[in-house]
C-alpha cells in the first residue's frame, strides 16, 4: 500500500527535497519513516503574489501506514493510493482491414490501439513526414512558396506539430493517463505525468512523432505520406475502399476518417458523397501578443524566477446583450506567432511555443463565439466559407502578400496609441482590423478588453500588438456519427477527432481516436 498527501507548499527558493520534511511534519513523524516517495501533481498557486507557491501532491510508503490513515483521519488531503484502472487491452481474432485517414493525435492513436489488436491497418496522410514538413514551413516563413499540402496544418502530427504541445483536456477519462505514459514511451519528458498543465513542446513533439511513427511500423501498420483522400466505394452502403491521389484504391473493411479541421476538399467531397454532415458554432477572432516579462508580472507579482514557468493566463466574458463568449484560446507562452495558411490567397495565424518556453513574448487567441445562425446560409458548409471570407480579407489587409496584418492593441481600441511589434513569421504589417472581420466580433471583443484587463491589470497597455486572423479554433462542421461512433449514413466510416467535430486539442482528439478503434475491435469481438 502506498499513501497519497494533497497540497504540498514549497515557497520560491525551497528545494524539492524538503518535501519529505513537508509531509512529516504535517502528519506529525520523522522524515525517515517516509521510505519512498514521488511526485504526482505539481501546480502553481499565485493567489498571494509575489509570494508564489508550488503546489505538490506526492505519493510516499512508510512503515504502519494503516495506523498512519487512522491517526490523520481529519485530513481530507492524505488518503491510500487505490489501485488504478489498466486500460484494457484486446486481441482480434480475425485481421480486419483498417483504413485510417490523417495522422494528428486520433489517427495515430487510432492506428496504434488497432494495431496493438491484431488489425491490418494502412494509415495515410497528406501532408509529408515531420522533418520534411518542417522544411516545408520554414520555407515558407523564409520567403517562399506556400505548400499546400505540407504546411502548419498538414502533414506528419496534424496541426498540433506547431503548436504549444498541450496535454491538457476537460476530459476526466480513464484514457488520459494511458496516453500520456506511451507519449513518454516515444520521448516525451516524464514530467508530463505529473505536471498540473503538461505540455510537450512543438520542438519535442517532432521528435516524439518520429519514435512513434517507427513503433507503428514495427507493428507492421502501411504508412503513406503525401496519400490526400480523395473518393470512396461502397458495398451495400458499407465502405468497402478509399481511393487515395484520384486513382490508387485501399481495400479496407472499415475507414477511420481522422481528418484534421483544415481538410476543407475532404469535407467537400464527404458533401458530395451525402455523408451526413451538420453545421456547428466555432470561433473566430485575433491573436494577441505581450512581452513574456509582462504576463509574468501580472500573474506572478515579478518578471520571472529560474523556478517558475513562463506565466499562462485564462480569460472569459459573456457579452450579456448578444449573449456570445469571448474568451482566450490556445495561450503560448514564451513562443511564436506563425503564419497557418494552408490555402493560396488566404491568411490565417496560430500560436507555437517550443518546451522551454523562453521566447521573449507570449500570445494567445481572442476569439468570439460563432454560431450557424450566423452564416445565413443553409449550405452545410456555410461554416467553411465564411471563414474563407475572412482569412481572404485578412491576406488582402497584408497586402496580398504572406504579411499577417496587424495592430497595436491601443489603436484598435481607442483608435491611436500603443507600438506593433510582433515575433510572426514571417513578419507583420500594419492595418486596420475592422477589414478582416466581421463587425460583430470587433465590437464584441472591444466590449470585452475592459473587463479582460480588471482581470489582469496591465493586459491592455501599449505593449499588446494585436495579429490576424484567428479561424481555425475548431471545426465548422460535424461528420455526424451514432453513440458507437459509426456515421449514420455511411456504415463502415468512423469520423474521429477534431476535424470530424469531436474534438478539441490533443489529448481529447487522442482520446476519439481510441474510441473508434474501440467500437471497431468491439464489433469483431462480440461485445
Amino acid at each position: 500500500m502506498a499513501l497519497r498527501l494533497r497540497e504540498i507548499s514549497l515557497h520560491l527558493g525551497e528545494e524539492i527535497g524538503l518535501l519529505p520534511d513537508r509531509i512529516a511534519a504535517q502528519l506529525n513523524i520523522v522524515a525517515q519513516a517516509i521510505t519512498s516517495w514521488k511526485i504526482v501533481r505539481k501546480g502553481i498557486d499565485a493567489r498571494h503574489k509575489p509570494d508564489v507557491l508550488r503546489v505538490y501532491t506526492v505519493e510516499f510508503s512508510c512503515a504502519d501506514e494503516v495506523e498512519l490513515l487512522k491517526k490523520n483521519a481529519h485530513l481530507t488531503t492524505l488518503s491510500e493510493v487505490k489501485d488504478t484502472h489498466i486500460l484494457d487491452t484486446f486481441s482480434l481474432g480475425k485481421k480486419p482491414k483498417i483504413l485510417v485517414v490523417g495522422m494528428g493525435p486520433a489517427g495515430l492513436f487510432a492506428a496504434l490501439f488497432l494495431a496493438e489488436a491484431g488489425a491490418q491497418v494502412c494509415l495515410v496522410e497528406r501532408g509529408r513526414p515531420v522533418a520534411e514538413r518542417l522544411q516545408d514551413v520554414q520555407n515558407f516563413w523564409s520567403g517562399g512558396s506556400l505548400n499546400t499540402e505540407s504546411n502548419i496544418q498538414f502533414g506528419e502530427g496534424g496541426a498540433g506539430t506547431f503548436s504549444d504541445g498541450k496535454l491538457t483536456s476537460r476530459l476526466n477519462h480513464p484514457a488520459m493517463r494511458h496516453i500520456l505514459e506511451r507519449l513518454v514511451e516515444f520521448g516525451a519528458p516524464e514530467e508530463i505525468l505529473w505536471q498540473a498543465k503538461p505540455h510537450i513542446g512543438s520542438d519535442r513533439l517532432r521528435s516524439v512523432l518520429v519514435q512513434f511513427r517507427r513503433h507503428l511500423l514495427s507493428l507492421g501498420v502501411e504508412i503513406r505520406f503525401s496519400n490526400c483522400l480523395t473518393g470512396f466505394e461502397t458495398i451495400n452502403a458499407h465502405i468497402s475502399a478509399g481511393i487515395v491521389n484520384d486513382h490508387d484504391r485501399i481495400d479496407c473493411d472499415h475507414l477511420i476518417l481522422a481528418l484534421g479541421h483544415s481538410a476543407r476538399d475532404t469535407y467537400q467531397l464527404l458533401a458530395d458523397q451525402n455523408v451526413k454532415l451538420e453545421q456547428k458554432p466555432f470561433a473566430v477572432g485575433l491573436r494577441v501578443e505581450h512581452p513574456l516579462e509582462l504576463i509574468n508580472q501580472i500573474q506572478y507579482g515579478r518578471s520571472s524566477h529560474p523556478q517558475l514557468p513562463a506565466a499562462d493566463y485564462r480569460l472569459a466574458w459573456n457579452d450579456p446583450d448578444s449573449g456570445r463568449g469571448v474568451y482566450s484560446f490556445c495561450m503560448c507562452p514564451g513562443g511564436l506567432v506563425v503564419n497557418a495558411s494552408s490555402e493560396d490567397g488566404g491568411i490565417v495565424v496560430n500560436g507555437m511555443s517550443d518546451f522551454r518556453r523562453d521566447m521573449p513574448k507570449s500570445n494567445s487567441a481572442l476569439v468570439v463565439s460563432v454560431s450557424p445562425e450566423d452564416f445565413s446560409n443553409d449550405d452545410v458548409l456555410a461554416g467553411i466559407h465564411f471563414q474563407r471570407k475572412w482569412e481572404q480579407a485578412a491576406y488582402l489587409a497584408g497586402g496580398a502578400s504572406w504579411h499577417a496584418p496587424a495592430q497595436p492593441l491601443l489603436e484598435f481600441l481607442n483608435g491611436r496609441g500603443g507600438q506593433l511589434d510582433s515575433s510572426c513569421q514571417p513578419r507583420v504589417v500594419h492595418a486596420d482590423l475592422n477589414s478582416c472581420l466581421p463587425k460583430f466580433v470587433t465590437s464584441s471583443l472591444r466590449k470585452a478588453f475592459p473587463h479582460f484587463n480588471r482581470r489582469m491589470r496591465g493586459f491592455v497597455g501599449p505593449e499588446a500588438t494585436l495579429i490576424g486572423v484567428e479561424m481555425r479554433t475548431s471545426a465548422p462542421l460535424r461528420i455526424v456519427r451514432d453513440q458507437q461512433g459509426e456515421s449514420i449514413s455511411h456504415k463502415g466510416l468512423f469520423p474521429a477527432g477534431e476535424g470530424a467535430g469531436y474534438a478539441g486539442g490533443i489529448m481529447s482528439a487522442a482520446i476519439d481516436g481510441m474510441k473508434a478503434a474501440t467500437a471497431i475491435i468491439n464489433r469483431y469481438n462480440g461485445s
